[in-house]
């Protein structure tokens, strides 16, 4: 465990993501209920004080908490069709499966679905708040990628479909009924349908 030194009180932006990593932590390995101010600033290293200065109130805190969990969704789906500038395909398997294997291995999506079944029921107020926050950016996020594509359907359809592809990798996020890849092959062949392209995935995964 870190103890406090006064070196570690004098970078801010340091020190919030090292009071953010050290609650991710705590939060995995004993609760959400069991973290607080003083267990926090020891974990972290830092002054009591300086967890407050860094990120406000404990209401703070675990917001930020799901709010840096998610932007680590969102960079790898923008990851992800940045690495497939040319065709839309390879980029929502891509997206989809490299979500999925994050959420796998992410210790703090674990302790919230924990909390869904009885455990850490603080939490899920703020699960619920955010979630549709969450849906809405990778939303907009995945448009904003498709649009510099060339899709040959209807502005309203493209929406539609977004909505679809987003809202089931989402749902396997939380439950998933199949591996990673399984699921990016099963989405990415129902894109496929949308436009029209199925053979030339068949063609492709020969």
């Amino acid at each position: 465990m870190a103890e406090a030194t006064a070196g570690h009180d004098d970078d801010p932006i340091s020190n919030r993501s090292r009071i953010i990593g050290a609650a991710v932590r705590l939060t995995c390995e004993h609760g959400w209920s069991k973290v607080t101010m003083g267990r926090l600033a020891t974990e972290a290293g830092v002054s009591r004080q300086t967890v407050y200065n860094a990120v406000g109130s404990r209401d703070d805190l675990a917001e930020a908490m799901v709010l840096t969990e998610s932007a680590q969704f969102v960079f790898r789906i923008v990851e992800a069709f940045d690495n497939h500038p040319d065709d839309l395909l390879p980029a929502i398997h891509e997206a989809v499966e490299s979500t999925l294997r994050f959420a796998e291995g992410n210790a703090l999506l674990r302790a919230v679905v924990s909390a869904t079944h009885g455990a850490d029921t603080e939490l899920l107020p703020l699960l619920t708040t955010h979630s549709e926050s969450l849906l809405g950016t990778v939303k907009v996020v995945v448009q904003d990628r498709v649009d510099r594509y060339e899709v040959t359907l209807p502005p309203e359809r493209i929406a539609a479909t977004i909505d679809i592809v987003v809202r089931t990798a989402l749902s396997h996020v939380m439950q998933p009924t199949a591996s990673p890849r399984e699921t990016a092959d099963s989405i990415t062949w129902l894109v496929a349908c949308v436009l029209g392209r199925t053979e030339e995935l068949v063609v492709s995964r020969a």
